[in-house]
């Protein structure tokens, strides 16, 4: 009965909050109808670009039939759960992901604190050099990869000149070196610009209070400024963590890593295997919602503030 009662003082609470939003009588439920007509936009692009995906990947790594969602059948999960190589492909992607982000988080640290704490020559054209990738597919910098480090690149031709060692030897575009640069290129900007955000918040009096006593400016960073962006280096790396499952075109042109991303497309370039690439797809998006919102509670829970 408690339980039954619990159900319906919810379901009346709902209704009530329904009917307040659809008939205001004060300015707080009217302030709550200006938030929900704001908000309507953005369900209805989650619902038809994000759950009914979910949904219809779901019903596709159910599906008895190839090509088409018919019948039901967990062959697709089995083979997952069963085949080795796709909990291989599962510790590369996590591995991978989790050295370019702590890479990219170290390098953007290190850029987000000489623009804001140097008086550097041609600041605007350094900012814009740095926050550039981000506009650019991960297709184009896979190339620009090439164009550097593959075979015919600039940089293996110029070491091959210098060493006096075939270019063929020195190549690394399609090796694990070359997708990691890949991937770092990519994810510098966006640590940079939330480490910005947060260089601009720091306290300066506590840093130069720590300069007065003798402080060296490695000692000042490592025990004042550190303590201070380390709110940013969170938010950081859950942004560029998140960013980097996310990478597609990269890892299809430097296919040196497999990775989930490159696995969905070889399930459905080769053979056609539409029930195992929405099983990939499904986990993949489980693991990513789930990272995103154990993010979340631990920047509501306080520890850190972004």
């Amino acid at each position: 009965m408690s339980v039954q009662r619990s159900r319906t003082r919810r379901i009346r609470r709902l209704s009530a909050g329904a009917r307040s939003i659809a008939f205001p009588a004060t300015e707080r439920e009217r302030e709550r109808r200006r938030i929900a007509i704001m908000c309507l936009p953005f369900f209805v692009l989650a619902t038809f670009a994000g759950f009914v995906p979910l949904v219809v990947m779901a019903r596709m790594s159910l599906s008895a039939e190839n090509l088409e969602n018919a019948g039901w059948s967990l062959a697709a999960w089995e083979t997952l759960l069963a085949e080795p190589v796709y909990r291989e492909i599962a510790w590369n992607t996590l591995w991978f992901a989790t050295a370019a982000t702590l890479v990219s988080v170290a390098l953007g640290v290190a850029i987000a604190h000489a623009i804001e704490k140097y008086s550097l020559p041609f600041e605007r054209v350094l900012v814009a050099a740095v926050s550039f990738p981000i506009a650019l597919p991960g297709i184009v910098v896979a190339f620009m990869v090439i164009v550097l480090l593959g075979r015919q690149g600039l940089l293996t031709n110029a070491a091959a000149f210098f060493t006096g060692s075939s270019p063929i030897d020195l190549a690394t575009a399609t090796t694990v070196f070359g997708l990691f640069l890949g991937y770092v290129y990519s994810l510098v900007p966006r640590a940079t610009m939330v480490l910005r955000g947060t260089y601009a918040e720091v306290d300066t009096r506590a840093e130069e209070a720590a300069r007065s006593l003798g402080a060296t400016p490695l000692e000042t960073f490592y025990h004042v400024t550190l303590a201070e962006i380390r709110p940013g280096i969170v938010a950081a790396f859950i942004l560029t963590f998140r960013s980097a499952l996310a990478i597609f075109g990269t890892v299809l042109v430097l296919q040196a890593l497999a990775v989930v991303t490159l696995r969905v497309d070889y399930e459905l370039g080769v053979g056609f295997n539409t029930q195992i690439a929405g099983a990939i797809g499904l986990v993949y998006a489980a693991f990513l919602i789930a990272f995103t919102f154990a993010g979340l509670r631990f920047v509501d829970s306080k520890a850190v503030e972004i």
